[in-house]
């Protein structure tokens, strides 16, 4: 399948031959579809707190004892998805022709003196023609003005203060991360993940206020930029599945979407780490609420984890191979049992029945039958020593994306997991009414506990899912393509970690996913 320059290609990129030939192969078998219990509601499998509730929460992070915490920001995408619509209408007022009242571009125009990046200078007043249109959207888009077409959404102007003060999305979440994740030091750590021909365009967006910010705040930043491996780039295929190969017979690589991250996420040291969208910000009005959810998740994370580190404690207490290999005892005649070795089997065996309960009451986990006390405690064990994450989520509104949905695992028990809209079967029933009867949406709003119970980093390569992938539609050129998405950071990349799903208010989630968004309240002063 490759030849000798495929190979050196390939080897040069930091992947293997074998490597490439296995993506090869699963584009022809394909993945298979999540098997759905049921979707994550309120109740059952979504954790909906009253005010005292989230108060407990908050006061549990701001007091429990944390060994490093650190914001994590996928910032690796260009704006180009962002201003999809105003592009395709430049290039119609580019031939002559005018765009409708009602489009993207035709609104865009109309109302850009409301967004941030609006300078009068530059783009004049507005007016009511097609020559103003088409003036206001090359000034936007092309380097004739801002360029924006070609940039990282981190570094645009989101939000215009009364003041006169203009932030990036990159730097709202830096007034974020001073907030919430502030180490006992005074530093707040954040690590954002860019593409490395943006990295001059961050470190000046950084420049330009990390003096201010932090006098302002009295916070100091540790950041880092990090960029996504290409060694975790797929190989393309062509429609019969056969290596696509551009113009001049080289294999095309792609993007493996973001699961690529997770070989970031698993580089880092810190114990607790919050993941926030780049896009995904707000005007500061909207702190307060988006802190206090934020800390309510980090809350909830610690609870989580100090509720597991107890019971795996509690497992190296009461277990040895000179007991736990005996078959269950029977329970209601502990009292006339006479030999220590027999009690402290029935001691091990009330605790993994709390544990079951415990996974299956706060985390959706229904754990197989075992066969012995053994085998019991030896799944249990794997079941807590994982990494945990906490996800916010709300309610769905409409918008493009996964949700929270209860599946069935491969080794009998059931699990929370946030799956893809490409991951369901659409042509099982009992999958399309548990998609019907989702309630809720993932906005990417995800704490991470990344050390076990002996303060050791979890190897995070080990958790991930690799069948959770799936096959997407590109082209290339004008020519078609099937390109390979790696299990995704918050689907399968943590397929196999204890999950918990927290609601959390629509006025968290505040994404801009195309331009116009910015004209939504929460990006706009009041």
């Amino acid at each position: 399948m490759f030849n000798k320059e495929d190979i050196r290609q390939i080897e040069s990129r930091g992947s293997s031959a074998v490597s490439a030939q296995a993506q090869v192969e699963l584009f022809k078998k394909g993945f298979p579809w999540m098997k759905i219990v049921a979707p994550a509601t309120p109740g059952k499998g979504i954790c909906v707190l009253d005010d005292e509730a989230a108060g407990k929460a908050v006061e549990y992070y701001e007091n429990a004892e944390i060994a490093g915490k650190c914001k994590f920001v996928p910032a690796s995408g260009a704006a180009s998805r962002m201003f999809k619509d105003l592009f395709s209408g430049l290039d119609r007022l580019k031939e002559g022709e005018d765009v409708a009242e009602d489009s993207p571009a035709a609104r865009f125009a109309a109302n850009i003196t409301r967004f941030a990046f609006y300078d009068e200078g530059l783009f004049g007043k507005p007016e009511d023609s097609a020559a103003s249109r088409k003036s206001i959207l090359s000034k936007t888009l092309t380097a004739e003005g801002l360029d924006y077409g070609s940039k990282p959404k981190g570094v645009l102007k989101f939000h215009k203060y009364a003041d006169g003060e203009v932030r990036t999305a990159f730097a709202e979440h830096l007034v974020e991360a001073q907030n919430y994740m502030r180490n006992p030091d005074g530093s707040a750590n954040i690590v954002v993940t860019i593409s490395p021909e943006h990295k001059h365009l961050f470190e000046e967006a950084y420049r330009t206020v990390k003096e201010e910010y932090e006098k302002r705040y009295g916070v100091r930043y540790n950041i880092t930029f990090t960029y996504q491996d290409k060694a975790t780039d797929t190989i393309a295929v062509d429609k019969e599945n056969q290596p696509f190969r551009t113009e001049d017979g080289r294999l095309l690589f792609r993007p493996a979407g973001h699961g690529a991250l997770i070989y970031n996420l698993n580089n880092l040291t810190e114990e607790l780490v919050s993941i926030k969208n780049i896009d995904n910000v707000a005007n500061e009005r909207f702190l307060p609420v988006t802190a206090k959810y934020k800390k309510v998740l980090l809350g909830k994370a610690v609870e989580l984890r100090d509720k597991i580190f107890g019971y795996l404690r509690e497992l190296d207490a009461v277990t040895g191979d000179t007991y736990i290999s005996r078959p269950y005892p029977d329970i209601p005649g502990l009292n006339s049992v006479g030999s220590d070795k027999v009690y402290q089997t029935t001691k091990c065996q009330l605790l993994c029945n709390d544990i079951e309960n415990f996974l299956l009451n706060e985390l959706c986990i229904q754990m197989p039958q075992a066969d012995d006390c053994k085998t019991r405690v030896m799944r249990l064990r794997e079941k807590l020593n994982r990494p945990i994450r906490v996800c916010g989520m709300v309610k769905n509104q409409g918008e493009p994306g996964g949700g929270p949905f209860i599946i069935a695992e491969k080794d009998g028990s059931t699990s929370l997991q946030i799956l893809e809209g490409a991951q369901i079967n659409k042509d099982d029933i009992q999958a399309t009414a548990a998609l019907a009867a989702a309630t809720h949406f993932n906005p990417v709003d995800i704490v991470c506990c990344l050390h076990n119970y002996k303060g050791e980093s979890f190897d995070l390569l080990r958790y991930v899912d690799n069948e959770a992938g799936f096959i997407s539609s590109k082209s290339y050129q004008g020519r078609e393509l099937k390109a390979l998405e790696l299990p995704g950071l918050w689907n399968g990349s943590m397929s196999d970690w204890n999950t918990m799903f927290v609601e959390v208010p629509l006025e968290t989630f505040n994404p801009v996913k195309v331009v116009l968004d910015l004209l939504r309240p929460a990006h706009q002063s009041e």
